[in-house]
């Protein structure tokens, strides 16, 4: 590929506008915090916020969930593609997989940004909501086989025509949860980070003009492509392969295979996934976004973690993808735990590749899960259903030049967790034990981050728990010599005090006064002693 075109643009205003667009998506992500309802966004801020240029590339994005943002870099032009054309006011909603690249309950809402009558941008926001409806409370079932038991299926609709709400398709949607006003509070919260974003953004073309801001655009994704550039030209070219195992596909007990093949030249970075595993059975399979949200994760982390994540990194990103593997599932396959488990071990795979090209940059595997369990039920208290759900935070893995942290999210989930005030007070749940799993943490010349160990009782009524975990059968692994993390463990405890492990990758039903424990798993060592 030939150089990048030389841009009229001067570094300083580059660099000006780059942090405004920035600062942007960043405002957009604390109105949305800020104003919705569920503690899953307002406590935990399980959304993202971003901005696109008017071919649909990324082209800024808030420091959010990298699951949600790698796989909008490829999801935008297939949901304009099936929009059609957007008016001014026009607002699309969509949670398909097979167009949007997530899982059901991360719904995107797409705006349109008009400047002079032309459209030049636009904004979106991706939140995951606590339940869209399907087989289980919280619609992360660990047993389903089919897209269908997931939850509703919106392909791209327009919410908002010329700013006037459909009223009818807010209808079906809030018809088909479990917790319709929680629902429509957070739809809400959404809608108010797009119309604050579409404000920030005219102000911009205000005040550097509509001609500049078009200019800016393409100069942005042509920086980072350019300091892409710069540092594949300083690694050594070769070919560099890796595999790792996800425990099971949730149907039964065979190992998943993921495998890689990173190769590197001067001006191209290729990744091929030929011989991972075929579609499953299970719900771990991944449309095409996530994997390749997963991929753009480590390659940031291998280039540079200051590197600005936009499209122009993929310019010079090569991602293949076997047809007919579980990581470009086709419909109707399940695909919940594909968001949360598959893109944790496609990262984890990536890395164990880049470690051999970049020694002093890759840590060794974190937890590599996000420990999703989801509670559902009637409370007690106001015969409202409810359903909490969240990623519960683990080991990080030893890195080069220090122990990995204890008890964070990593990679792929960058969330916080639900203050245990927030849940007792929004849920009929009890918190009765939250602490660090000491020597979780694989031993080395740096060692692994210890992994925690969370414990919820349900409290005056029957519930339904869903869990979306891995790591608790292969460990997260060690570098250069470091021992392996601790694998996981969820636990039943019944009121007698009898302990039941289950699975990784399940649902059950728990009676009043039963505790469900999560114990996470810990980070690999880094070196050795």
């Amino acid at each position: 590929m030939s150089a990048p075109l030389a841009n009229p643009i001067d570094p300083i205003t580059l660099e000006v506008l780059r942090n405004a667009l920035e600062a942007v998506a960043q405002e957009m992500g604390a109105v949305l915090k800020l104003t919705a309802f569920s503690p899953n966004i307002k406590e935990r801020m399980d959304a993202s916020c971003a901005l696109f240029d008017q071919h649909a590339q990324l082209v800024a994005q808030a420091e959010h969930v990298p699951v949600h943002l790698g796989s909008m870099m490829r999801a935008v032009a297939p949901i304009l593609a099936r929009s059609g054309p957007l008016e001014q006011g026009d607002i699309v909603m969509v949670n398909d997989p097979f167009v949007a690249g997530a899982h059901l309950p991360d719904v995107t809402l797409l705006a349109p940004v008009f400047i002079d009558g032309t459209c030049v941008a636009y904004v979106a926001t991706r939140a995951h909501h606590s339940d869209v409806g399907g087989m289980e409370p919280g619609s992360m079932p660990g047993a389903s086989r089919s897209i269908y038991q997931e939850g509703i299926i919106l392909p791209p609709v327009k919410l908002y025509r010329a700013g006037v709400l459909q009223e009818d398709i807010q209808a079906i949607f809030l018809r088909n949860v479990r917790t319709p006003e929680e629902r429509r509070g957070d739809l809400n919260a959404q809608l108010a980070a797009l119309r604050v974003g579409i404000a920030r953004l005219e102000e911009v073309a205000e005040r550097f003009g509509h001609a500049t801001l078009a200019s800016g655009f393409a100069a942005i994704l042509d920086y980072s492509e350019r300091r892409m550039r710069r540092r594949l030209a300083e690694m050594t070219p070769g070919v560099y392969e890796a595999e790792d195992f996800l425990d099971d596909d949730g149907s039964n007990t065979d190992p998943v295979r993921i495998c890689v093949r990173a190769t590197i030249s001067p001006d191209r970075l290729v990744l091929d996934f030929e011989g991972s595993s075929p579609q499953c059975a299970g719900n771990v399979n991944a449309v095409a976004p996530m994997t390749q949200s997963a991929s753009f994760f480590a390659v940031k982390l291998l280039i540079d973690a200051t590197l600005p994540a936009n499209a122009g990194v993929l310019r010079l990103l090569d991602i293949r993808i076997p047809k007919g593997s579980f990581l470009d599932a086709q419909a109707p396959a399940a695909v919940c735990a594909g968001n949360t488990e598959t893109t944790q071990r496609v990262t984890d795979a990536v890395l164990r590749a880049f470690a051999q090209i970049a020694p002093d940059r890759i840590p060794a595997a974190s937890q590599g899960t996000m420990n999703l369990v989801s509670i559902g039920g009637v409370d007690p208290r106001n015969g409202q259903s409810y359903t909490y759900i969240e990623t519960i935070c683990g080991g990080q893995g030893g890195r080069p030049h220090g122990a990995g942290m204890d008890g964070v999210q990593v990679n792929m989930t960058n969330t916080m967790n639900t203050p245990i005030e927030a849940l007792e007070i929004s849920y009929p749940l009890r918190v009765e034990c939250y602490e660090l799993r000491e020597g979780s943490g694989g031993e080395g010349r740096h060692r692994g981050g210890c992994g925690v160990i969370r414990s919820l009782r349900v409290i005056g009524h029957e519930a339904r728990v869903s869990f979306q975990s891995d790591r608790r059968r292969f460990s997260p692994y060690g570098l250069h010599g470091g021992k392996d993390g601790a694998v996981g463990r969820n636990v039943k405890t019944d009121r007698d005090g009898n302990e039941q492990v289950v699975g990784g990758k399940g649902s059950v039903t728990m009676k009043a006064e039963e505790v469900i424990s999560i114990e996470t798993p810990g980070g690999g060592g880094w070196g050795s002693h």
